[in-house]
Formats: C-alpha cells, structure tokens, sequence
C-alpha cells in the first residue's frame, strides 16, 4: 500500500494537472477503501542549495570577520545572523534565562523550518549585513557537488581603501 504522494507545485497549471490527474485518483481511490486522509499544502521548506549557499557563507564570514572582539564560529554567527534577521522582519525573538541559572539565551527559528523564500531573504539579508560592515562576501556556486567561492571578496582594509 502506498503511504502517501508528495508533490512539489511549481505554478497554478502545473498544479492544477497534478491534483486533478495524480493526487484525486490516489485520495478516491484511497477513500472508497475506508481509509481517512489529512491534506496538508503549505510553502516548500528550503532546499539543500539554500542550506549549502548559507552555510559557505557563514564559513566565510567565520574565517573573516571578528565580532565583540574575536572570531566566532559559524553556529555562533548562525544564531547572531538569524536572530538580527527575525528581528528586521518583525519576527520575535525570545530572551529567556538559561536553564542552569547561568546568563541568557536567546531563542529563535531554525532554519530547517524557514521555506524556500525566506531562506532566500536570509542569504540577501547576510549579504546586506556584510556590506555594511564593509565586506564583500564571495557569490559561490556549486561545483562538482560542491559549494565553492566563484570571485575572491575584498577583506575591509580593501573596501576601505
């Protein structure tokens, strides 16, 4: 027995043939059988080139750019650049004390929840952010399965110059 279809719809004609062709036979068919189904249609989560694109920037910023005095590693930066990207889009972000009675922590959407679009409006944000910090993050591309820098960025001593 099959356990269900995925469909990925891409424009309202395309849609409209899938659900009248594919995704109506499957639920009569399955629904004449007795069996209950639930339907759910929602955005498309983020893709994989989404994820691959954002964490080579996070690498390179990792590598590149100190904040309050250090370099921090890419989940730091992660959690920073998310977190400052909610609060640009109006989205809260929750403050709540440590569970060990020790600080803060802050707490946000993770990016496996973000769909395709926002992900999208996450990397444009990062790009904005590094501008105006005065660098130049590199576009990257996939090669050979790969994320790899496709121009060389300018460190700030560069930009400034």
């Amino acid at each position: 027995m099959t356990t269900g279809i995925t469909i990925t719809l891409h424009n309202p004609v395309q849609a409209y043939k899938e659900i009248k062709e594919v995704v109506w036979p499957w639920a009569k068919a399955m629904l004449m059988a007795e069996h209950r189904l639930t339907l759910t249609v929602k955005p498309a989560k983020r893709t994989q080139e989404h994820s691959a694109r954002l964490h080579a920037m996070l690498g390179w910023i990792s590598k590149n750019i100190e904040w309050a005095g250090s370099k921090r590693d890419i989940e730091t930066w992660k959690r920073l650049l998310v977190a400052s990207w909610c609060r640009a889009i109006g989205e809260p972000v929750g403050y709540l004390p440590a569970l060990d009675g020790h600080g803060i922590d802050i707490v946000f959407r993770r990016t496996s929840e973000l769909t395709g679009r926002e992900m999208a409006e996450l990397i444009e944000f990062v790009f904005s952010w590094a501008a105006q910090q005065g660098y130049e993050i590199p576009e990257v591309q996939r090669i050979d399965g790969q994320m790899v820098e496709t121009t060389r960025a300018p460190k700030r001593e560069e930009v400034a110059a």
